[in-house]
């Protein structure tokens, strides 16, 4: 039978405020994927100023997500001490000065080090965000909140299919970044006026508040804390979030690095048009966020124990994950976009998910540790796999078919979901809270 809180069963209108928090969560993460995925949706045209290979292009994103990693491990620990409204105004701040430096540079060198400045100012989105949701979101709510936070990574990389080509073409590609970069100020003040926690938040009804702090737990806790990362090594519970993330964030790295040019060079799609097929595919991220993190919602809503509810809906996305390996067999653009398009909103479903077991698992002085922590892993998978990426497709590019190249990462991609949830499974059969 499901399980009706107090508040369900007296009928008390608990207000909405929350959800306002989770739509700034959502835009903030748009704007970040926007900065983040201009430079794949610019790369032929850069490829042609600089004189780029694919082994460069790699080195350079490489450079990105190796202070991304880092990045990570840092605001976790630094986000769990000074709080999430200072900690994203540092974040958004730094990554919005990095994205404008794009158009000032004339170097392969000088990318990389933008880039580089740039992963360290966006690492600390997931940290922040899924902190503040912990922060604004009972137990049965917080799958969905973390799905709409992590959907605007889908909106912003639909946007930028349209909005990056139209630069591109009437203003060139210097004013592409400096135009996307100046966004995250925007979005600066709101954070500012807007955001405080739950206790301190003057605009949040007490039925609100009551509501938040619903859960079974001690909501006495402080959200800041001294939580050593040799502790938390020392649990299943982490090990198996950083599982989760090493062997599935390279994967949504490439769909967001190498899509465009894959599409590029095996459909002959012109770069200074509006790219519909990537339109569609990143539309498909936006359903699997928000639906991935409503099913684990609905069935915790339903009855079903948190880690069960988790579980399965992580199972079910990493099953549509592999379909993306039949790509190989058919050169039907659309019927290719379909398949992508499932895959990459299984990605997203996964994501919403596996952030979402940390907040159940850990308490809310360890939040932001645990992500970053997971965070750094995952995207030092990220700095591993653009290496053999490029190894690949310069490989079978200098052979003439560099279509076999990405048959056999799309075979990679296909399969690294199951086997992170196998690791998840075994480290963590009910997902026990950790005791620090």
């Amino acid at each position: 039978m499901p399980v009706k809180t107090h508040y369900e069963r007296s009928g008390m209108k608990v207000g909405n405020y929350r959800w306002f928090i989770a739509f700034l969560l959502f835009a903030a993460t748009t704007i970040n994927y926007i900065d983040r995925q201009i430079f794949g949706l610019l790369k032929p045209e850069l490829e042609v100023v600089f004189n780029w290979t694919e082994t460069d292009y790699s080195r350079i994103v490489m450079a990105f997500t190796a202070c991304y990693a880092l990045g990570q491990l840092l605001y976790g620990k630094v986000i769990d001490r000074i709080g999430t409204k200072l900690g994203y105004t540092i974040s958004v701040t730094v990554w919005s000065i990095s994205a404008m430096l794009h158009a000032f540079v004339r170097s392969t060198f000088g990318f990389g080090a933008v880039r580089a400045l740039l992963g360290l100012g966006e690492s600390g989105n997931y940290p922040a965000g899924v902190k503040t949701v912990a922060e604004w979101f009972p137990k049965k709510e917080r799958a969905l909140a973390i799905g709409i936070l992590d959907s605007g990574s889908n909106i912003g990389a639909c946007v930028g299919p349209i909005l990056v080509p139209w630069l591109l073409a009437v203003y060139g590609w210097q004013a592409a970044f400096l135009i996307t970069g100046s966004l995250g100020f925007a979005w600066l003040i709101a954070w500012r006026i807007f955001y405080f926690t739950p206790a301190n938040q003057k605009r949040l009804s007490k039925s609100e508040l009551d509501y938040i702090h619903s859960d079974a737990e001690e909501t006495t806790e402080e959200y800041t804390g001294n939580v050593s990362w040799a502790q938390l090594l020392r649990l299943k519970q982490t090990w198996a979030f950083i599982a989760g993330k090493f062997f599935t964030d390279p994967i949504w790295f490439f769909f967001l690095f190498w899509l465009p040019s894959y599409f590029t060079t095996y459909f002959n799609l012109n770069l200074k048009e509006p790219s519909l097929p990537l339109v569609f595919v990143y539309a498909g991220t936006m359903v699997g966020s928000i639906g991935g993190g409503y099913l684990s919602s609905w069935l915790i809503k339903k009855g079903w124990p948190v880690y069960k509810a988790r579980k399965t809906a992580l199972l079910v996305a990493a099953f549509c994950v592999i379909p993306i390996v039949a790509t190989r067999y058919t050169t039907d653009m659309w019927l290719v976009v379909a398949l992508i398009s499932l895959s990459v909103a299984a990605n997203q479903a996964w994501s919403a998910n596996i952030f979402a077991i940390v907040p159940d698992m850990f308490p809310k002085k360890a939040i932001s540790s645990v992500v970053g922590l997971g965070g750094m892993v995952g995207a030092i998978g990220s700095v591993l796999f653009p290496m053999f990426i490029g190894f690949i497709l310069d490989h079978y590019k200098n052979s003439g078919n560099i279509i076999a190249g990405y048959n056999i990462i799309f075979l990679i991609c296909g399969s690294s979901f199951l086997l992170a949830w196998i690791i998840i499974h075994f480290l963590t059969p009910k997902m026990e809270k950790a005791k620090l």
